[in-house]
């Protein structure tokens, strides 16, 4: 391995195309990381909170408040990570410095999993949004190739080389931002001070409390609602200064995210009964913000708020205005959510390719998966692979049925497992690396055999192995495709890893230095 290259008998004839190792660059600040990973958070508001309903029902908010304290926990944990190890963020690499190459490839695949089930869910919620325009794809056959077409198109994109759309996820991540605040006050003003009973009412009124295995299930699904902590992690080599950045990314987005979810719930919940809102046919399952932006509009009486202005133009003129806001409110909601969710998709495949190149370059996948096209100079083959993966998971929406709900528990099966490996390795660090430099360091700590510990990181790693093994009992689908992807990755690293004569277990010396710095 230390040796040059030399020219052996036959290189006139065949010369061997040398890769040359490069670095990205780091171009990003705090406002694209929390594009980044808000892009996630934002799309899943789109979908998450029907989905949830259909499970958790009236305790729906319940459920999120509880999922949002998780994610406190798994924002301090990856916060410490990062700062730890700036040149290469995400729980594989923690995996891999705590415990071996073999926990950090387990952990790496796993996360695979996560965007791969992403990029399905975030183009299954985009044709019921455009069925506000186009009815047809309201329909499970049209919605679904709808889906599909967008997965290829969009991977088409990303292998030709255009896919960043880092410019524009701040304007459109602010655009959202700003929408989803005027939703929640218009909804606080219109329909919960009017009526403040009906919330109570359909949180805690007879049918609408769900059973003790669907509540714990509700606050797994709830995980949806909370995601882009892996995406900011995957783009450390690219962030200026990530050892301070990116923890303030993560407080900026768990302040933002719990903040959005508290008003959008309560809001979801006050105008419509959980199950309109869950109803995956007749109700909100798949597009709840569409539903929140049709309750806000019948309620919004234009001649009522004009009536209180006294000057006759200045009435006439608000009138007016409230009216063709009224009227184009759900199109807005529609084309936005659309938009979100397109970014979404396209951020779920880019990260495909960010993880795909990680794992290559710690050698845990082969390299070939990893391999740059000579003149687009993208990862075709990994784009390739995994968005095909995607459009494969939508297959069963043909024929409709239950297929968004098995998509959740699927990605709840994948990220619970992550964000538990990142706590277990943040724990194990203290322990086996006490001295190693944490420009940020969770407070709150409790000492073990004489090692300071996390708390956050401790209740933190048994609240997801809970939640997720409740969903491996009541959802054997995520089990089994969930086991399926793990058991098929693990046969393709044995035999990677023989092939090249690597231990399965231990770190590669020449790079152990690299995951030290």
């Amino acid at each position: 391995m230390g040796e040059s290259w030399r020219p052996k008998p036959g290189d006139q004839f065949v010369r061997p195309r040398r890769i040359r190792p490069f670095r990205l660059r780091r171009v990003l600040g705090i406002p694209g990381l929390f594009s980044i990973g808000y892009g996630d958070v934002s799309a899943s508001i789109y979908y998450a909170l029907g989905v949830i309903a259909m499970v958790a029902l009236g305790a729906t908010p319940i459920a999120l408040g509880i999922a949002g304290l998780i994610y406190i926990f798994n924002a301090l944990t990856y916060a410490e990570g990062l700062s730890m190890l700036p040149q290469g963020g995400g729980s594989n690499s923690y995996a891999r410095l705590a415990f071996n190459d073999l926990a950090g490839f387990a952990s790496g695949w796993v996360l695979m999993l996560t965007y791969v089930v992403t990029v399905a869910i975030a183009a299954y919620t985009i044709p019921p949004y455009l069925s506000h325009f186009w009815p047809i794809l309201g329909s499970p056959v049209h919605g679904t190739l709808l889906s599909m077409f967008i997965i290829f198109a969009l991977m088409l994109v990303n292998m030709l080389g255009i896919g960043e759309w880092s410019g524009m996820n701040i304007f459109f991540v602010t655009v959202d931002i700003i929408a989803q605040l005027t939703l929640i006050i218009l909804g606080i003003l219109l329909i919960f001070v009017p009526n403040p009973g009906l919330l109570i009412e359909h949180m805690f009124g007879v049918g609408n409390w769900p059973t003790a295995g669907n509540l714990i299930f509700g606050i797994a699904v709830a995980a949806l609602c909370f995601t882009g902590i892996e995406s900011v992690a995957q783009h450390s080599e690219e962030t200026r200064g990530p050892e301070r950045k990116m923890p303030q990314t993560y407080i900026l987005m768990v302040v933002t995210v719990l903040i959005l979810f508290a008003g959008v719930s309560l809001v979801a919940l006050t105008a419509v009964t959980p199950h309109v809102l869950g109803d995956p046919v007749n109700g909100w399952a798949r597009d709840p913000v569409a539903g929140i932006a049709q309750a806000i509009a019948a309620a919004m009486d234009p001649q009522e708020i004009a009536g209180r202005i006294q000057s006759p133009s200045a009435r006439d003129f608000v009138l007016r205005v409230l009216k063709s806001f009224r009227d184009i409110l759900p199109s807005l909601v529609a084309v936005l959510a659309t938009v979100i969710l397109l970014m979404a998709t396209n951020t779920g495949i880019l990260g495909i390719s960010h993880l795909t190149y990680r794992l290559s370059k710690m050698r845990q996948l082969p390299a070939s998966l990893s391999r740059i096209h000579y003149r687009f100079r993208t990862p075709y083959l990994a784009v390739l692979l995994f968005s095909s993966v995607s459009v494969l998971l939508l297959i069963p929406g043909l024929l409709g049925g239950a297929l968004f709900a098995d998509l959740a528990a699927l990605y709840v099966f994948g990220s619970l497992l992550v964000f538990a490996s990142a706590h277990a390795s943040i724990l194990r660090l203290r322990v086996t690396r006490p001295d190693m430099e944490r420009p940020f360091r969770v407070h709150f700590n409790i000492k073990v055999r004489g090692h300071d510990l996390p708390v956050t990181a401790i209740l933190g790693l048994a609240f997801t192995t809970i939640v997720w093994w409740m969903v491996v009992i009541t959802q054997p689908y995520s089990w089994w495709i969930g086991l399926a992807w793990l058991l098929a990755g693990l046969v393709l690293y044995y035999f990677y890893r023989k092939s090249q004569r690597l231990p399965l277990l231990g770190l590669p010396p020449e790079h152990e230095e690299d995951e030290r710095h």
